[in-house]
């Protein structure tokens, strides 16, 4: 993959990025539209495949939030059209890195040291580039180290970024401003999180002892002393990306032991820490030579509030579905009803999300689940779907924690699909289920 040589890093020159690029998007309307007079029959898959290949050219090479908000939108398949769905999902595994000669400079100017002077050898070709920082390889002595290097400007034009990535969401997205002012403040605490390396660390020493119980997952040494808030160094972990793994066509049972790590190490941060590894996408994750679940990545971690966590998942509880009024006393804790919706909306809105928690819910209320079905993920992207062309939920619902919850579960959803694992799933359950 061709490599960039710069990256605009101030304010001024990313927002004239974001004008040639809406600039670009217009002509694309403009072009749709003649092409429309002449042939009515014209569709909009051509605009929608030559929009987002621009917004994406954009946005991946700006890196930071910009990128980041498109990593996050690709994971919900069902809110985008296709054609963005597609593109935007090459952040996940193959945004275009910052060359080499740049990335030392900026690792120099960081940790006021050459990198020679901390390293016996650095592979000046980063092994994986993501939306935040670029990954290298290095060695101390016989040590294998990964080496992650913040992109420069990340951390400083995270607000400014999203201001410029409002109006594309906007249309992309079909949302109110208000729900999506709530979508992007929720986001923007979390990406400045994430531009904190040393909080990143600290994150994953953390979680990875407590899960350090959990079976088959394999997480990384940590390494303080060669660490800062732009620089982070672990061990390097061998294995294969999701995808690359896939293709070797796996056993079944191989499918599951994977899959089956994935589901505890997801489900017992939820249920017994009260926090989670809150960026579920493929990138993050490895299989390692002797098939172990590597884990990479502790830069998104969201901590749910004990309040939050019994409402949300007091909603799973199958006994739920025949108390209408205990549902719907969660539903308003949640602000998912409002107090000034009549009686009318609130019917609605209670027959809406109890479909939505019932796909949800499903592998909860099974002891062993196949998440290979496709029906159950054909189900989840057509309530989605559904959902996306609802106008009464232009207005904001829920409380800002379903965020990065739902984006967490739905997303471990997904790759469980992709996996076609079949998994025991009554391990590390809400536990409002084992004393219902």
């Amino acid at each position: 993959m061709k490599e960039q040589e710069s990256i605009a890093a101030s304010k001024v020159k990313r927002s004239m990025r974001f004008v040639k690029t809406g600039a670009q998007v217009g002509g694309n309307f403009i072009k749709y539209y003649s092409k429309k007079i002449v042939d009515p029959s014209t569709s909009r898959d051509e605009l929608d495949k030559d929009n987002a290949e621009d917004i994406y050219n954009a946005l991946s090479s700006l890196k930071g939030s910009a990128l980041k908000v498109a990593q996050m939108l690709s994971m919900d398949k069902s809110i985008l059209p296709k054609a963005y769905a597609d593109q935007f999902s090459l952040s996940l595994n193959s945004a275009p890195p910052l060359s080499g000669p740049l990335i030392v400079r900026t690792f120099n100017r960081s940790f006021g040291k050459q990198i020679s002077e901390i390293f016996d050898s650095f592979d000046m070709k980063a092994s994986h580039a993501a939306s935040i920082g670029q990954v290298h390889k290095a060695k101390i002595g016989d040590k294998e180290l990964a080496v992650k290097i913040q992109y420069p400007g990340v951390a400083d034009s995270i607000s400014s970024d999203l201001k410029l990535v409002k109006p594309f969401a906007l249309r992309l997205l079909g949302m109110s401003e208000a729900e999506l002012a709530i979508y992007l403040k929720e986001v923007e605490a979390k990406l400045i999180e994430e531009t904190d390396y040393e909080l990143e660390l600290r994150q994953g020493q953390e979680i990875s002892t407590a899960c350090a119980h959990l079976d088959h997952i394999e997480f990384p040494a940590y390494y303080p002393e060669y660490s800062n808030d732009k620089v982070l160094v672990m061990d390097w972990i061998e294995g294969m990306a999701l995808k690359d793994w896939l293709k070797t066509d796996p056993s079944q049972a191989e499918r599951n032991k994977i899959g089956q790590a994935l589901w505890d190490f997801y489900n017992y941060q939820q249920h017994e820490l009260k926090l989670v590894h809150a960026d579920p996408h493929p990138g993050n994750f490895l299989v390692t030579k002797d098939g172990q679940l590597g884990v990479l990545d502790f830069g998104c971690v969201k901590q749910i509030p004990e309040d939050f966590y019994h409402a949300f998942f007091g909603l799973v509880n199958p006994q739920i579905k025949n108390d209408k009024d205990k549902a719907m006393a969660l539903f308003r804790e949640l602000q998912m009803i409002l107090p000034n919706d009549t009686p009318a909306q609130v019917e609605f809105f209670f027959n809406l999300y109890t479909d939505m928690i019932d796909l949800f819910a499903r592998p909860y209320r099974e002891s062993q689940f196949d998440f290979g079905d496709p029906g159950f993920i054909q189900a989840l992207y057509a309530y989605g779907e559904k959902a996306s062309k609802t106008p009464e939920l232009k207005q904001a619902r829920g409380v800002k924690h379903f965020i990065y919850v739902n984006r967490t579960n739905f997303g471990l959803y997904n790759i469980l699909h992709d996996i076609g694992a079949e998994v025991k799933t009554d391990r590390y359950s809400p536990s409002m289920l084992e004393t219902a």
